[in-house]
């Protein structure tokens, strides 16, 4: 608006439609032509009904019917371009409605981050972070400083223990190869009583003595004895 304009009170300068707004008289317009298409299609059907009705018999009122059927028809294929225009204009709206909607919501994020971090100094941060791994490596060396155990030096020759581990499993080994059991336990009792030994058996010489008076009155080169007999027996 020019400045005379202004200063003589003209005519104020009007605000164009929201985005919703705009998409709300597409939708509405988009409405009205499906309504109108489909009394156009319904049109079309009646006059193709009216020209198969008068056919040849009446040649004048069955043209007339298709003249109108092609109007109609006409009217119908601007609809559709109409209606694909309308569709397109919309759906670039409902986008562009959309698009906006998150750049807000992505600047309302940015804002609420900015605000959080408008009292937070980057070094400050830095030097919180280093506190923190300090006082992890005191803890971590006070943890190791109280499990060490200072009553008992470590040390131990390992390899005394390997040896002495080995003996123990070759004992095991050769337990195992004879099948003996060893008990570690308990020792069997020292008996107290004396042993009682066998009475000894008498010689041969002794028991072939006893033959000697019975068979005192017979020759024994009679008998025909083997020779080791005869020996014995004499």
């Amino acid at each position: 608006m020019s400045f005379l304009g202004k200063l003589f009170g003209g005519k104020k300068e009007e605000k164009g439609p929201t985005t919703h707004e705009a998409i709300q008289k597409l939708r509405e317009t988009e409405e009205l032509l499906l309504k109108k298409q489909d009394f156009l299609e319904k049109k079309i059907e009646l006059e193709k009904q009216s020209a198969r009705k008068h056919g040849t018999k009446n040649k004048r009122a069955a043209i007339a019917a298709l003249k109108r059927k092609k109007r109609y028809e006409k009217q119908l294929t601007q609809i559709d371009g109409t209606l694909t225009q309308i569709e397109a204009q919309r759906e670039a709206l409902e986008g562009a409605t959309t698009n906006a909607q998150v750049l807000n919501t992505m600047k309302d994020a940015a804002d609420a981050m900015r605000l959080a971090h408008k009292d937070i100094d980057i070094d400050k941060v830095h030097d919180i972070m280093d506190d923190i791994a300090e006082q992890h490596d005191i803890s971590r060396e006070i943890t190791d400083a109280i499990s060490n155990n200072v009553a008992f030096s470590n040390d131990v020759d390992e390899d005394e223990l390997e040896k002495e581990l080995e003996e123990l499993e070759q004992e095991d080994l050769d337990t195992e190869m004879l099948g003996i059991n060893v008990p570690t336990d308990k020792l069997p009792d020292v008996p107290s009583a004396e042993l009682v030994h066998d009475k000894p058996k008498p010689s041969k010489s002794k028991q072939s003595g006893k033959f000697l008076p019975l068979c005192a009155n017979y020759s024994w080169h009679s008998l025909r004895l083997p020779g080791w007999i005869l020996k014995i027996l004499n």
